[in-house]
């Protein structure tokens, strides 16, 4: 497998895959086409069992989605899902045979925080690690699944605060809150994730599935969910008010690597 954006490396039935699509991990159309193309080639098969997916750039895991290229991402979808929807494709990969672990050590924000959602386990740098639904700030709902997923595992309270906050939270919040399965210091990081992957590798494949299927059964939102809350992002990305925002926000760092290092006062100021 040959990905423009991912960098892959197996060992046994753990495949290791590195994000790394310069200038700051943003979530457009060759990154969407990438994920989408190793979910479809690794489920073929029964050599790979879990993915566990890692960024090479230190200061971004997943950013967010590419707001200038929304419609392309979109369709992009539709190779896997049949739909152009990125929440059903991150939904998809929720239901995959596959057992998928994200390992996050710099920024997960918007649709990279509802990728690391989707996954089945998540586990982040104390240190490093920050996350962000920051929507709300344009005037936006998260669209890809985030709603869904955060309120089921936060709370009502907890879920309204971190969206309609559209602020920056560490891992050690994250954790508390249950966005994320551990924040672990960086230093031990790799060697736990490593050694989880390893370790649930080595169960049998048909136990893995039923697990799944069973936990998903009773947390996993209906695919309407994710229809609905996609349905409704387009529509208020529309609006000339989050067209407004979105522009406001360029000239100030937006969807740049530098300015978003501190995304969250940056949306904080938009008004």
């Amino acid at each position: 497998m040959d990905f423009e954006t991912l960098k892959l490396r197996k060992d046994g039935p753990v495949l290791f895959v590195e994000i790394s699509a310069p200038p700051m991990n943003l979530l457009g159309p060759p990154l969407v086409r990438d994920l989408a193309s190793l979910i479809e080639q690794t489920e073929v098969g029964d050599t790979v069992k879990v993915l566990v997916f890692t960024s090479g750039d230190p200061d971004y895991f997943i950013s967010h989605v590419d707001v200038t290229k929304i419609g392309e991402y979109r369709d992009v979808t539709a190779k896997l899902t049949g739909e152009a929807s990125l929440g059903l494709l991150f939904r998809y990969l929720s239901t995959s045979r596959l057992v998928t672990i994200a390992q996050i050590e710099g920024r997960v924000r918007g649709a990279g925080s509802e990728f690391v959602l989707a996954c089945d386990m998540s586990f982040a740098a104390r240190e490093k690690a920050i996350f962000g639904q920051p929507e709300a700030g344009f005037g936006l709902i998260p669209g890809a699944g985030g709603i869904q997923h955060l309120t089921r595992m936060m709370g009502r309270a907890r879920s309204l605060e971190v969206i309609l906050s559209a602020e920056d939270y560490d891992a050690a919040l994250a954790e508390r809150y249950g966005w994320i399965n551990r924040a672990l210091l960086s230093r031990e990081l790799g060697d736990f994730v490593a050694s989880l992957a390893h370790r649930i590798a080595r169960l049998p494949a048909a136990g893995l599935v039923a697990v799944k299927d069973r936990v998903n059964a009773i947390a996993l939102p209906s695919a309407d969910e994710f229809r609905r809350d996609g349905n409704l992002f387009l529509e208020l990305a529309r609006s000339p008010e989050v067209q407004g925002r979105i522009k406001n926000a360029v000239p100030r760092g937006f969807q740049t690597r530098d300015g978003e290092l501190e995304l969250a006062r940056l949306v904080g100021e938009l008004d």
